[in-house]
């Protein structure tokens, strides 16, 4: 038996995803978690065979998530399960020690095969992501990360790149501080950027400022 652990903080994707691996012969779910934290003490307490993580939870989550679960368990396989299907984040997640990338929208039935297929060895990326990357990688120029930004992701971004605050962000947009933590985490997994020295380095190098 596939023993796989889900990870995502939305009730209703574990509890859909629960429902689809019970109707199989081979897989079987061994725990759940809803925040970084748990993944990582799930993997200490239980014997998991593939680890199904949303890549946008509560801290830690995103890349740094991945590296030390890859510290932790550096043979274990991760398919990333979510609804970010933009290439760069594909990419900067599989670099980072991901196995597979398979996306929410996607048939269920892929769902299964991409357990299967990271369990074995192999790599899996959803086909709708795969011929998104190869676009991306044919016209470079057309897919710079920041242009796969929702419009107010990218205000922050300027606004973070001129060295303000979230409190300094939330008084120019006049939306709350929690919001422009909000956006500000989704752009910083979005980007692929582990800090804000990244960031700054990136808007920079594009002259974006």
């Amino acid at each position: 038996m596939i023993k796989v652990l889900i990870a995502d903080d939305h009730m209703i994707v574990r509890e859909g995803v629960k429902q689809l691996l019970n109707l199989t012969l081979d897989i079987v779910v061994i725990g759940e978690a809803h925040n970084g934290t748990q993944v990582l003490q799930q993997l200490q307490e239980k014997q998991v065979d593939v680890v199904l993580l949303d890549i946008n939870m509560p801290a830690p989550s995103g890349l740094e998530l991945i590296r030390l679960i890859k510290e932790l368990q550096p043979q274990l396989p991760m398919l990333i399960f979510s609804m970010h299907n933009e290439s760069h984040i594909v990419v900067n997640a599989l670099k980072t020690g991901a196995k597979g990338y398979c996306s929410k929208n996607g048939d269920p039935k892929l769902l299964l095969d991409a357990i299967r297929k990271v369990y074995g060895g192999q790599r899996y990326i959803d086909v709708q992501i795969a011929e998104s990357m190869a676009l991306a990688s044919a016209f470079p120029e057309q897919a710079a990360p920041h242009t796969q930004l929702s419009k107010r992701e990218r205000e922050v971004l300027m606004l973070l790149a001129q060295g303000m605050s979230v409190n300094e962000i939330s008084t120019q947009l006049e939306i709350s501080n929690k919001t422009v933590s909000t956006h500000k985490t989704h752009l910083m997994d979005k980007m692929g950027f582990d800090n804000v020295a990244d960031l700054f380095r990136y808007v920079s190098e594009h002259g974006i400022v």
